[in-house]
């Protein structure tokens, strides 16, 4: 259907254009010096020695778990309020995921204390991930990461550009994990990044995302090598040269955008606050600077949330659901080896989480026609 207001869009324009057509000019497709310019690039934005872009953030996370040494039946920690390759992630490498709960219905990112009751004799790691581009409870968790020796993985995918205490989302824990999907602060349609600061780690992901091979196809091409070894069981994680020139592109929009989506965020919060409190609109306190990747509020409590969706479609104005707990799906539930205790916190914000339509090119007007519509919601509800 033809959307008031759609859940998000994405801002191409000649700049774009312009990458695409310097690549198919090139006549050179796979990766190669278009990546490692966008690498470089990417690297020095976010504030780290070493950046890897990868295929999609679902490789990022597995590569992750590979180089910080996840073995059969170790245990890591995740949210359960997320997406669920965060989760996936840590099986592809043999692992267990044990779900941790979120910290309470106005902050929804995983709690230091819930992961302190999560671990065990096997656990092995921690992945955070920054929910809605708001920054994890990182001094507690990096402190019982090192009170118990564990590695910790950011899943920043829906973090590029924030910040906690002068640092990038990302760069603290040993590996950071970036998504560039369509509905990213910066997209090339598909795509990752994988970064960190360890030189170790980064000589297992630089080997592990082409095949495990000592050298690539631009190497050979340049002449810097006539031919390769395989000394890893690796993976075919590539990203093309396309997509990073169009990553090229975004990464200099970035910040912009991300200035954008707090400004509209911001109005949001304070139109939901005057027409609508019922709403809860998480995040509210200061932890750090956001980039507002998505705009979730919570239903009050006992609405339906697909009587609420349904009514907002029928005004033209699409919504979301960030996320369905990983716990509750097919492939996880009823598997008691992936809890160690209940997740009541997840499961209320789980029922009642709504995702609001946010991205730079909407209008302050689009923002009044939402929360109008979510007036005329909950005023049945009334």
């Amino acid at each position: 259907m033809a959307w008031r207001v759609p859940l998000a869009d994405i801002d191409f324009g000649p700049e774009e254009e312009d990458a695409v057509l310097r690549v198919v000019r090139s006549r050179w497709l796979s990766m190669g010096e278009e990546t490692q310019n966008f690498e470089k690039e990417f690297s020095d934005f976010i504030g780290t020695k070493h950046a890897f872009a990868v295929t999609n953030a679902t490789a990022a996370l597995h590569l992750a778990c590979m180089v910080v040494g996840i073995q059969p039946g170790d245990e890591v920690i995740v949210p359960s309020l997320t997406f669920v390759a965060t989760a996936n992630a840590v099986r592809y490498a043999g692992g267990i995921p044990i779900f941790a709960d979120i910290e309470n219905e106005e902050w929804l990112t995983i709690s230091p204390a819930s992961i302190e009751k999560c671990i065990t004799e096997k656990t092995r790691a921690i992945i955070v991930m920054h929910y809605a581009g708001y920054a994890c409870d990182m001094p507690a968790i990096m402190q019982i990461a090192a009170k118990y020796n564990l590695a910790v993985i950011e899943d920043s995918a829906h973090a590029i550009g924030s910040e906690l205490n002068g640092q990038k989302l990302g760069t603290l824990g040993q590996v950071g994990c970036f998504s560039f999907f369509s509905n990213k602060n910066m997209t090339t349609g598909e795509g990752g990044m994988v970064i960190t600061n360890d030189d170790t780690l980064a000589e297992k992901l630089r080997i592990l995302r082409s095949h495990g091979m000592t050298s690539l196809s631009w190497d050979r091409h340049k002449g810097h090598a006539w031919t390769y070894d395989v000394v890893d069981l690796g993976y075919n994680y590539r990203i093309d040269e396309i997509r990073s020139a169009i990553g090229r592109a975004q990464l200099k929009k970035v910040a912009g955008f991300n200035r954008r989506r707090e400004s509209l965020t911001q109005l949001y919060r304070e139109l939901l606050s005057e027409l609508v409190p019922e709403i809860l609109v998480p995040f509210q306190a200061s932890r750090g600077t956001s980039c507002h990747h998505i705009m979730p509020v919570l239903l009050p409590q006992g609405a339906t949330r697909f009587e609420f969706m349904e009514g907002m479609k029928a005004d033209g104005v699409q919504t979301s659901i960030h996320y369905p707990p990983i716990h509750h799906f097919k492939n996880y539930e009823g598997q008691l080896q992936f809890l160690k205790a209940g997740l009541p916190m997840t499961e209320n914000a789980g029922l009642r989480e709504i995702t609001l339509p946010l991205y730079p090119a909407m209008k302050d007007a689009d923002v009044e026609i939402v929360v109008t519509a979510i007036q005329k919601q909950v005023a049945k509800l009334r």
